[in-house]
């Protein structure tokens, strides 16, 4: 068995500590000579050179404190709504009897303007003065342009002259054929040849002028109810006003 030996003067053992004894050699070369014990006047000595201190502490990428968190973001100098998004915002606001047609497809949006201040003024015209859903619209048309960047919107109804049919445009009329609605089968305001009989109205589905009407309205005042005779499907015709 192998003993340590104590040190006779202190009663504790003598480890060898390599790190320790380099530590405390060094900071006896920056205490200086005549440096005791005790001695609070060497603690305030410059044990490390100020130099080093002068750089930041933390030199990793982040925030600094006591500065602004993320630079200011750069705003756009002009409006942030002009006239042509604001058309476009609007043509994605479905009508809501006929929601494969938006409000600019079926004609009722007559006039669009924007200010300087993104304030946007929208001019109505309901398909007909009693329409139910004209406020359902107007709530449409001012949550859609206020979503889009308006600061105000303005929605006006106007009611002369009074809507028609003539005011959709024929890519409106092919989304009608496309969802099932045979579209206006005529100009209301041109002069129409005096009939006994009324114009057969095709088919949306199958092209067939084989048809017979069934009601005068359909689920709405401006729609007819219409059966083919050949395929056997119902479907709405959207009536010439």
């Amino acid at each position: 068995m192998v003993r340590r030996r104590r040190d006779r003067r202190t009663g504790r053992r003598h480890r060898h500590r390599p790190g320790v004894e380099l530590a405390a050699i060094g900071l006896a070369r920056r205490s200086g000579p005549g440096v005791r014990r005790g001695d609070a006047h060497a603690a305030g000595r410059h044990a490390f050179p100020l130099h080093r201190q002068a750089r930041r502490a933390q030199r990793a990428h982040g925030f600094l404190a006591g500065r602004d968190a993320v630079a200011a973001a750069r705003l756009p100098r002009g409006g942030v709504v002009n006239l042509d998004h604001a058309w476009a915002t609007l043509n994605g606001v479905p009508d809501p009897e006929v929601p494969v047609l938006s409000v600019v497809d079926l004609g009722i949006v007559r006039e669009l303007a924007v200010n300087g201040d993104d304030d946007v003024t929208v001019t109505l015209t309901p398909t007909y003065s009693g329409c139910p859903a004209t406020e359902v619209i107007q709530e449409s048309v001012v949550q859609a342009l206020m979503q889009a960047g308006a600061r105000g919107v303005t929605v006006t109804t106007r009611l002369d002259p009074a809507w028609t049919t003539d005011w959709i445009n024929p890519a409106a009329a092919e989304k009608l054929r496309a969802y099932g609605i045979a579209p206006p089968h005529l100009k209301a305001a041109e002069a129409q040849p005096l009939r006994f009989h009324p114009k057969d109205i095709a088919c949306p589905r199958c092209a067939s002028t084989n048809t017979q009407r069934l009601s005068a309205f359909g689920s709405t005042a401006c729609k007819a109810l219409y059966r083919c005779l050949d395929c056997l499907e119902p479907f709405e015709h959207f009536k010439p006003i």
